[in-house]
């Protein structure tokens, strides 16, 4: 009799599914929290920018009473008085600044008509150029007043207003644009328009006009200086970020500067403090130097950084193997007051200082300051 087989039922095994991984892709790796060793040196970068933010608001109120007590006496009802002019309210004349350094580089001779204005636009060009925009964080009074404005507005509304990055970057081209047209305006003018401009009624008492602008100022400039005092409440930076031209030309300047904020990597904990304390904006905690224009040297992201060697202001690597080096806030500080003490002080001990202004001129023209008009091309 045949024997039947029947072969063994087996359970079914259960479905598996299998992932391919794609073919050069990693896994992304845990990024994992780095341990803050913290800074064991004392931090005094901000008391030291803001000494000299004070001190040299305060030399710009001094220079600017004795300008106006100066000039005081040659309007009516004035009594003469024995103060001089002081040359460094030609400090508030960038124009003719910008004017003088080209009369100077077509003719290689110091202007007699605001000097002063010319020596002070290269040592703040010079302070760019080698420490950054230095003048605009440690010594422009305007800066001063508007970095103490947003800080108003951040105490009393517990943060600044941000716009848009479509606005923001847009806005941020005006202040080029306006630098555009001043260096277009000046570097098309030959030397003796130039000095005929500047021997003007207009171009010799442009310091008395500016200054009554504020004395005599009317409702349209009232309610422009009013919204930019609002707008730089709100906005942090507002005039110095998007209208200034100075600023622009000095931030071109500081591109070429050998300083630079870096950051270590290594070092850096990620916590975005250095970010979130800059007053540009800048995104200090994702590069790992800072070359932007934008870039003041003002040292608040240094300040607030809490990890030891994760970041400092220093200069450019010589070879690639070296090391940076550290340029401490002294250092800075040091650096800004050779600069300045040191050209004006050439200018004045050289007898450059001054203008060759008499008296007699400044009679006959003071009293008149408000109907002198801006020549036009061709009329100098």
């Amino acid at each position: 009799m045949a024997t039947q087989i029947h072969p063994e039922i087996m359970p079914p095994l259960p479905a598996v599914r299998l992932q391919a991984q794609p073919v050069g892709l990693q896994p992304t790796p845990v990024k994992t929290k780095k341990k803050l060793i913290r800074r064991s040196e004392h931090e005094y970068s901000q008391v030291l920018r803001r000494s000299f933010q004070v001190a040299f608001l305060l030399l710009n109120a001094w220079v600017g009473t004795l300008f106006y007590t100066w000039m005081r006496q040659f309007e009516p009802g004035g009594q003469a008085t024995a103060v001089a002019r002081p040359a460094g309210v030609e400090g508030w004349l960038p124009i003719a600044g910008l004017m003088n350094l080209r009369y100077f580089a077509l003719t290689h001779t110091v202007p007699t008509i605001h000097p002063a204005a010319m020596f002070l636009l290269v040592t703040f060009l010079a302070m760019a150029f080698l420490l950054r925009k230095a003048f605009c964080s440690w010594l422009c009074p305007v800066g001063t007043i508007s970095e103490y404005l947003w800080q108003l507005g951040r105490k009393l509304f517990k943060h600044n207003f941000r716009l848009p990055r479509w606005l923001d970057i847009g806005l941020r081209g005006l202040k080029y644009f306006l630098l555009g047209f001043f260096a277009w305006a000046v570097s098309t003018m030959a030397a003796p328009e130039i000095l005929s401009f500047l021997r003007s009624p207009y171009g010799l008492i442009a310091d008395v006009k500016m200054l009554n602008f504020f004395r005599h100022i009317g409702e349209t400039g009232l309610i422009v200086l009013g919204v930019l005092i609002v707008a730089s409440v709100l906005v942090q930076n507002f005039w110095c970020r998007y209208l200034c031209p100075y600023g622009a030309l000095l931030g071109l300047a500081a591109l070429f500067s050998p300083l630079r904020i870096r950051r270590n990597e290594s070092a850096c904990i990620d916590c975005a403090k250095c970010a979130k304390a800059c007053p540009s904006s800048l995104p200090v905690d994702q590069l790992v130097t800072i070359k932007s224009a934008e870039c003041t040297g003002c040292l608040e992201c240094v300040a607030v950084c809490p990890a030891q060697g994760a970041l400092q202001m220093s200069l450019l690597k010589v070879m690639p193997t070296a090391q940076p080096r550290t340029m401490p806030a002294w250092a800075m500080a040091a650096g800004i007051a050779v600069l300045f003490t040191g050209i004006v002080g050439f200018a004045k001990t050289a007898g450059y200082w001054n203008s060759t202004v008499p008296d007699a001129t400044y009679r006959q023209l003071v009293p008149h300051a408000d109907e002198a008009r801006h020549p036009m091309p061709g009329q100098q």
